[in-house]
């Protein structure tokens, strides 16, 4: 099923004004990012220098243009051909020389990384519990069910981080394992080879889940309840079929169908959730990048961090948008 380009044209509006809105903000309250790149440096022909370099010299809004243009996936290429390029989010102002895109290949895969694993989690236990308490309906065993999967919903991510890192990381961590923060890959002592460290992943990808954990076990837990008082559930006792057939077969298959919308829009909240907890674990990926340029100002950084999550979260409502329709084509006729 082909995305259309009514919904191409609207998810190009959405980049837009994301870009528009971050850009004249950042620049509102940034300051001068020549004078944060020379630090305590007073000198004006540095700063003029600087500023020639990365175009801050012109108007704003030429800046603006230049930033979209940059953004087109036709015109100039390096070698002055014209024709399909990669988008071009400028150069870090504090890593000088280093673009930007080059960076988010290190750490949007990262973040990707995390998101997933995370979601995994959620569906792994967020399933059965809902599942669980749908049985239990009424019982202790379902009270508790709601109550946890409430407070889980309503943690905070960047306390949640804190709490669960020092718990497992520090008061537990000579029987976990598990470091209050870490990389996946790290280089050794001599600094020459790379060590995947996957253990590195568990408390952040767990403290990710937890909201979206919640959310999933109770709306598993309502959309079950919901199928068990369906006629057709109480044929299908009628029949003969063992309770774990019935759960397999008919309860489960049909309380999944709604949490389509649900894992897709917390998959996508994910990659932008992910900013606090990167930055509590220490995890090299695009949401700590995006607060240490934020506290360096280092603006393209900051706004090809932003742009590529946003892009991330249109690319995921595509393929939810797609999924709708392979399930249900009486929506492509709307």
């Amino acid at each position: 099923m082909k995305v259309r380009w009514k919904t191409i044209l609207q998810s190009a509006i959405v980049l837009l004004g994301v870009v528009t809105l971050v850009f004249f903000l950042f620049h509102a309250a940034a300051g001068d990012p020549a004078r944060m790149m020379l630090g305590q440096v007073e000198d004006p022909i540095a700063l003029e220098s600087l500023r020639v370099e990365y175009g801050l010299d012109k108007p704003l809004a030429i800046q603006y243009w230049n930033y979209i243009q940059g953004l087109l996936p036709i015109g100039y290429r390096d070698d002055m051909s014209f024709g399909f390029r990669l988008p071009d989010l400028q150069t870090s102002y504090q890593n000088k020389g280093v673009s930007v895109v080059s960076m988010l290949a290190k750490s949007l895969p990262n973040t990707g990384l995390l998101a997933l694993t995370s979601m995994c989690i959620a569906l792994f236990f967020g399933i059965p519990i809902g599942l669980l308490a749908a049985i239990k309906s009424g019982t202790w065993v379902d009270r508790l069910v709601v109550i946890l999967s409430t407070t889980g919903m309503a943690l905070p991510s960047f306390f949640s981080a804190v709490l669960i890192g020092w718990i497992f990381g520090y008061v537990l961590g000579p029987w976990t394992g598990l470091p209050m923060t870490g990389n996946l890959i790290e280089l050794d002592d001599f600094g020459e080879y790379e060590i995947y460290n996957w253990h590195h992943i568990i408390l952040p990808s767990f403290t990710l889940g937890i909201r979206p954990l919640g959310v999933i076990a109770q709306m598993m837990r309502s959309s079950a309840l919901e199928v068990l008082s369906k006629d057709y559930i109480r044929t299908a006792y009628s029949k003969g079929l063992t309770k774990s057939k019935v759960l397999k077969r008919h309860v489960l298959r049909n309380a999944l169908n709604p949490l389509v919308t649900t894992v897709s829009g917390w998959l996508a909240g994910l990659f932008s959730g992910a900013v606090f907890v990167e930055s509590v674990f220490g995890w090299n990926g695009t949401g700590k990048m995006m607060v240490d340029a934020l506290e360096s100002r280092d603006f393209p950084v900051v706004m090809g961090c932003v742009l590529s999550l946003s892009a991330v979260f249109v690319v995921i409502q595509w393929f939810v948008e797609m999924s709708y329709r392979w399930i249900d084509p009486r929506l492509s006729k709307s």
